[in-house]
C-alpha cells in the first residue's frame, strides 16, 4: 500500500483539557489523517490487543506512514488518549440519542443492551483503558466525569418521568444502579469472572433486571403512572 506521509499538514499542539486530547488540525488533509488513524485503531483492536499493534502496522493499517502518525501524536499513549476522546464523543451521542427517544417502559432495556453491544464489540479497546488507569491514574478522570454526567442525566429524565422530584434516597438507588452496570461491565471485560460472559444475551437481560431492582425504576414509573391517570 502507498503512503501518504510526506503531505505538508500543519498541527499545533493539543489542547489542555484531558478529555480532549486530539490536535487542533488546521488543514482539512490533516484532519483526514488523523481520523483514518483513529478509525484504523478502533478496527484493529477489535481483533488484537493494543500491546501487539505497533505504530508501524497502524500506520501502514491507515495508508500512511509512521511520519503521519509523528506529525500528529507524540506517543502511543498520546494516540490512545486520541482514541478515549472519540469513543467519549460515541457514547454520549449513544447517551443523548436514547434518553431523548426512547419510551419509558423500554429505556433501562435500551440503555443497558447499547452499553453491553458497544463494550463487547470494543472489549479489547476497553481493556487497554482499564489497563491504562492502573498505572496512570488521572488518564481515567474523563471516563469518571462521562460517568456521573449519564447518571446525573438518568436520574433527570426518570424525575420527569415521576412528575416529581425524587427523593435523596431515590437519586442514591439509581446512581448506584449506574455505577452497578458499568462496574459489572468493567469487570467481566477484564476478568471474566464468568458464570455468564460479556457476549451472551443472557448477560443483557440480568444486567436490566438488576439495574430495575437496584434503582427501583419499575415502581417508580407505576406511581408516575398513576399520579398521571388522578392528573386526567
Amino acid at each position: 500500500m502507498q503512503t501518504r506521509g510526506s503531505e505538508p499538514d500543519t498541527v499545533i499542539s493539543r489542547p489542555a483539557e484531558l478529555a480532549s486530547p486530539e490536535r487542533r488540525i488546521k488543514q482539512k488533509r490533516g484532519r483526514k489523517t488523523y481520523d483514518a488513524l483513529i478509525e484504523t485503531g478502533f478496527a484493529l483492536l477489535e481483533h488484537r490487543e493494543l500491546e501487539a499493534i505497533s505504530i508501524a502496522e497502524l500506520a501502514k493499517a491507515a495508508g500512511y506512514s509512521t511520519g503521519a502518525f509523528y506529525t500528529r501524536f507524540r506517543s502511543k499513549d498520546e494516540f490512545f488518549d486520541a482514541l478515549i476522546a472519540r469513543h467519549l464523543e460515541w457514547r454520549t451521542q449513544a447517551r443523548d440519542r436514547l434518553l431523548a427517544t426512547v419510551p419509558s417502559d423500554t429505556l433501562i432495556d435500551a440503555l443497558i443492551e447499547d452499553l453491553v453491544q458497544y463494550y463487547w464489540k470494543h472489549r479489547r479497546f476497553w481493556r487497554a483503558a482499564l489497563i491504562r488507569t492502573i498505572r496512570d491514574p488521572d488518564f481515567w478522570e474523563p471516563v469518571r466525569i462521562h460517568g456521573r454526567r449519564f447518571a446525573d442525566l438518568l436520574v433527570e429524565r426518570i424525575g420527569k418521568q415521576a412528575l416529581r422530584p425524587l427523593t435523596r434516597q431515590e437519586e442514591t438507588n439509581i446512581r448506584f444502579a449506574v455505577q452497578l452496570a458499568l462496574g459489572t461491565i468493567n469487570n467481566a471485560i477484564i476478568n471474566r469472572p464468568g458464570p455468564i460472559f460479556l457476549g451472551q444475551e443472557l448477560f443483557v437481560n440480568n444486567l436490566v433486571r438488576a439495574f430495575r431492582i437496584v434503582s427501583d425504576y419499575d415502581n417508580l414509573m407505576r406511581a408516575a403512572d398513576r399520579g398521571a391517570d388522578m392528573a386526567r
